[in-house]
Formats: structure tokens, sequence, C-alpha cells
């Protein structure tokens, strides 16, 4: 009497299995197909596309010169003295390697704290102030430079240089400190401002 039910339901379904007739799945499609005219894809969509993009790239562009700020000069990357060297004369690099080393250093690290440098409206007057004071210790390098090449290597000029690059470095590093006084104090205002 114990009979598996799966066969019975397999047994079942074979017998209830209605029967199409025959071409009917064809009769569908073709019906299908008339109702829903599948469309041809363009070759012009890469086109239209490219062409949105140029539009954008054009427009963002022209936005970006008319109306982007152009004002506010990027401060000078400080370079050894390239006129001195091409009169065949004598920097403070060509002394000797500690000397040239010394001077790389420098040169470098001033570079690199001039190229962290974030220059906005609020923060203008400050760098221009501090960039003057750079330009003029930058002349009084030159000077040094030239005094060099007339008088010759001594110790007294070769220290001078040195503490010409170092006073650069520290000028530097003191602007940084008062830009991150400066937006702390902002921050801390606008803190305020919301309590």
């Amino acid at each position: 009497m114990a009979q598996d039910l799966r066969k019975l339901f397999e047994e079942q379904r074979k017998k209830d299995k209605p029967l199409m007739k025959q071409g009917h799945e064809d009769r569908f499609l073709k019906r299908l197909g008339e109702e829903m005219p599948v469309k041809k894809k363009s070759s012009y969509g890469f086109f239209k596309i490219a062409a949105a993009v140029l539009v954008l790239v054009s427009l963002g562009l022209f936005i970006y010169q008319k109306f982007g700020k152009t004002d506010i000069d990027a401060p000078k990357i400080v370079e050894k003295d390239s006129n001195l060297n091409q009169q065949k004369g004598i920097s403070l690099g060509d002394l000797s390697p500690d000397l040239k080393k010394v001077e790389t250093y420098y040169v470098a690290n001033i570079n690199l704290e001039l190229s962290k440098l974030e220059i906005s409206d609020e923060n203008e007057a400050l760098i221009d102030s501090f960039m003057e004071q750079l330009d003029m210790l930058n002349t009084e390098y030159k000077n040094l430079n030239e005094e060099l090449n007339e008088i010759g290597p001594n110790d007294q000029t070769i220290s001078a240089l040195i503490q010409n690059l170092q006073l650069r470095l520290q000028l530097l590093q003191k602007l940084k400190k008062k830009l991150n006084e400066l937006k702390t104090s902002k921050n801390e205002q606008v803190e305020t401002n919301i309590i």
C-alpha cells in the first residue's frame, strides 16, 4: 500500500501535459515581432556621446578661463643662480662636495615648503609679506654669490651664504606656522558661532 508520492506526481504530470498545436511557437514569435518591432541600433550612438563630452569639456574650459582665479600668483621656486653659472663663476656648491650637499638640502627644503603653501583670499596678504622678505633674502644671496666670485672663497662669505639659506627656510617654516594658527583660529571661531 505504501506508494511513492514522487512517482505518482510524475505520472500525473505526464498525463495532464497539455499539447500545443504544431507551429504555435512560430506564430507567437511572429505576432510578438509585429506588435513590438526590434529597433536597429544606430551607428551614430558613439558620435552622439563623443559630441556631448566635447561640448561639456569645452564649456568647462570656457567657464574656468572666464571665472577662474588667475589674480593670485603662485610662489616662486628658489633656484640656484643660473646667470652666475653661465658667467663661469663659482657658487657655494662648486667649492666642495659637502657644501654642495648643504646647498642642495636647503634649496630642496625651501622649494618643498613653497610647494606646500595653500594660497587663499584670507591668507594672501600674509603670504605676500613673507614673500617680500624671502625675495630680499634671495637678492642678498645673489649679492653674496657675486662677492664670492669677486673676492674668492672665504669663511665669512661661505657662512653668510649658508646662514642666508637657513634664514629662508626658517622664514618659510614660520609662515607655515602662522598659516596653521590662522586656520585653527578660524576653525575655533566657526565652532563658537555654531554653539
